[in-house]
């Protein structure tokens, strides 16, 4: 994607400051109970040694010499992403702020390129920095993201619930409650065992009925071979994709995986970069790519990301548990790339966390999200709630 047109006007506007402020959210009372209750403490069959209880978090605001503010947001847990806040604060302070700050937003790409010619990897921290350009574009010009990446194709958008690895009454009995409320697509956490996976699918699939669509997700839990015959144990039931069966490294392993079941697989914990969707497309070791606000980091990665998906034929689900921004976010992109993707968007920080750190609420009800709307992200940070959560002092960098 090449820089945004821009009015003179709009080339005039420089970056002067930049705002970091990391924060921890807590999880909703009934969320730490069901979790702590589940496999592992974190309702999945990741081997992690401490409670999940809530969403490490860095916001990100970048203020233009006009006035205006851009927001990002970015969701860390060490087991996955591994990097904490304060790493992702420190490598944007060291190396990649100069690359921002006293630039124009819109010249997006040369900042990028810039980022990525002189600091390697850091996805995440670059896709802070870009999300918050985009949302400051939107304001700076009076439009909202969805506009300025081709329009929207939707104005609300399908969503997908997550049922955690518990005791299997409590999972049928949430997927239920999930179909009540209106979500046509739940995603069920496995891996106990193949037998346990029967038997929760063939409860599951009985509760909710044909109609609903239903995506598993492993979290790692097999080897290649066992993870074929879990794969295969469950088609019966109606799988739409299956994510990270195997070892999060283990590429060769999925591309195994993929070769022996019919059911598309996706990555999670091993894909963070577009370089990392490439080769596992590639290697043939996924039939679906998963894109949230920090894989591949950041609109620009995540929108090329999407058109690589469609040049090879795949589709493509964003996925996530974000706070507000992010949310929004992700909406957008899904709006404005509908038919780019294959799958309902799964966005469940309203449901998990207690707070969502803006102003206005995102409209969600019956399955769906609605965009936000107004300029840029349609949705403005909560000052008080980001001094309430935050878990340390806001860095402040100037041009």
């Amino acid at each position: 994607m090449s820089q945004m047109p821009a009015s003179d006007r709009f080339q005039k506007v420089r970056i002067e400051r930049m705002n970091l402020t990391p924060v921890f959210v807590p999880f909703q009372e009934l969320v730490k109970k069901a979790m702590q209750a589940g496999a592992g403490k974190v309702g999945m069959m990741l081997p992690v040694e401490d409670e999940w209880l809530g969403g490490d978090f860095v916001i990100c605001k970048l203020v233009a010499d006009d006035g205006n503010v851009g927001l990002g947001e970015v969701f860390l847990w060490l087991p996955e992403t591994g990097v904490s806040p304060a790493q992702v604060i420190e490598v944007i302070q060291a190396a990649l702020a100069r690359y921002v700050l006293g630039e124009n937003p819109f010249n997006f790409q040369r900042i990028l390129d810039r980022m990525d010619n002189n600091v390697a990897r850091n996805e995440v921290a670059k896709g802070l920095l870009d999300l918050a350009l985009y949302d400051l574009m939107g304001k700076i010009s009076g439009a909202p993201v969805c506009d300025l990446i081709g329009g929207a194709k939707v104005k609300e958008i399908s969503l997908c619930a997550l049922v955690p690895l518990m005791n299997l009454d409590s999972m049928v009995s949430l997927a239920k409650g999930f179909c009540a409320g209106g979500f046509r697509t739940i995603r069920i956490k496995l891996g106990r065992s193949i037998e346990d996976d029967v038997r929760i699918m063939r409860s599951v699939r009985e509760a909710v009925g044909k109609e609903v669509r239903i995506r598993v997700d492993y979290n790692q839990a097999y080897s290649p071979e066992p993870a074929v015959t879990a794969i295969r144990a469950i088609e019966k039931f109606g799988i739409e994709f299956a994510e990270q069966p195997v070892k999060a490294e283990d590429y060769p392993g999925m591309a195994y995986v993929q070769k022996n079941v019919d059911t598309p697989l996706m990555a999670h914990e091993g894909c963070f970069s577009l370089r990392d969707i490439i080769t596992l497309v590639e290697l043939k070791a996924i039939r679906v790519v998963g894109i949230n606000s920090e894989r591949p980091g950041g609109m620009t990665r995540a929108i090329q990301a999407l058109d690589f998906a469609r040049e090879r034929g795949l589709s493509a689900v964003l996925h996530n548990q974000p706070l507000g921004i992010a949310s929004a976010m992700q909406i957008h992109l899904a709006a404005a790339k509908y038919d780019a993707l294959g799958y309902a968007t799964e966005l469940f920080g309203q449901v998990m966390l207690e707070d969502d750190l803006i102003t206005r609420p995102i409209d969600y009800g019956n399955g769906r999200a609605k965009l936000p709307p107004g300029p840029g992200w349609g949705v403005d940070l909560d000052e008080g709630a980001l001094e309430k959560y935050a878990t340390g002092a806001t860095l402040i960098l100037k041009a």
